[in-house]
């Protein structure tokens, strides 16, 4: 049990720590396109990700050969091409704080395909819950307004949807057959990249700016956005039910929102606060339900070990 509690609570701290690095990243990466275009800095970023992934893995002497290469090239399209760089195109046109909150609408797509793919049983409280998102996610897209917006907002939900699938995929992996986490993020990684970098050179774009900020912001990115954050999520997953660990990244929009508003002065029409207030509302009760569920679970367990 006293190991339980310890790798939940290494988990969870693992969660905590991922929601701070990506969470204001919404604002490092809204700030970085004002130096080069979107895919030029998803390409960039995840190029020199691999590399720093790679380098990892030779200095810890881990194998180098790719592990059930099909699975993770999908777990690379998913994640690295999917979620990371259509999440940098939802910049080009979105505000920070409403692109970070449509693509943490992940959840609720994880709930939908764990129960389509998973058989997972969604419950009359969770169903509430994401009703409320779904609604909130309306109101912040505004599908009635066609606008440079609607297009953000359109490519924010499908990064968001790319993120759910590879957390099935990437838990079906983990359950079919025992794998290096730090081996897989850097395969995954690298298969993206290729991707990102072919749509990198084929995209038309501005010449990149080489300011220090730019600099700086690819760094953060390279190291803690794509490097260690998915070494992150990949840890947190493979030790928690995938619901609850889609439910850890709660605080990872509020503080993309907060950060937004504070560093960049972003403001938001009344529709739009409303909308992620419910979406956060939603969160919020799918968290509070995942962690009674898991309580329940821990106690019945408990009980019958006595």
């Amino acid at each position: 049990m006293a190991t339980n509690r310890a790798s939940l609570r290494a988990a969870l701290g693992a969660l905590l720590l991922l929601s701070s690095i990506w969470g204001y990243n919404w604002v490092v990466m809204k700030r970085a396109l004002a130096y080069a275009g979107a895919w030029d800095f998803a390409a960039l970023r995840a190029v020199l990700g691999t590399l720093v992934l790679f380098a990892v893995l030779a200095l810890l002497r881990r194998p180098l050969k790719p592990q059930e290469v099909k699975g993770t090239c999908l777990l690379g399209m998913l994640q690295t091409v999917g979620n990371g760089g259509l999440a940098v195109a939802a910049l080009i046109a979105g505000g920070a704080g409403r692109s970070a909150v449509l693509v943490y609408m992940m959840p609720f797509w994880t709930l939908a395909l764990g129960r389509i793919l998973l058989g997972e049983r969604i419950s009359a409280w969770q169903s509430v819950a994401a009703g409320a998102a779904f609604a909130g996610m309306l109101l912040i897209v505004g599908p009635w307004q066609l606008d440079r917006a609607l297009l953000s907002s359109l490519l924010a939900l499908a990064s968001g949807l790319c993120w759910a699938f590879s957390a099935i995929v990437a838990k079906k992996l983990r359950a079919r057959i025992q794998l290096d986490l730090l081996s897989l993020t850097a395969w995954q990684t690298l298969y993206g990249a290729g991707v990102l970098v072919a749509v990198a050179l084929l995209a038309p774009s501005r010449p990149i700016d080489w300011s220090p900020y730019f600099i700086a912001a690819l760094a953060y990115n390279v190291v803690f956005a794509v490097a260690v954050a998915w070494l992150l999520w990949l840890f947190a997953l493979h030790r928690l039910p995938a619901g609850l660990a889609a439910m850890g990244t709660l605080l990872i929009p509020v503080i993309g929102a907060g950060a937004g508003a504070l560093e960049l002065g972003e403001r938001h029409a009344l529709r739009e606060l409303l909308g992620m207030a419910l979406v956060c509302a939603g969160l919020a009760l799918l968290a509070w339900l995942a962690r009674v569920e898991s309580r329940e679970l821990a106690n019945y367990r408990s009980g019958s070990d006595t």
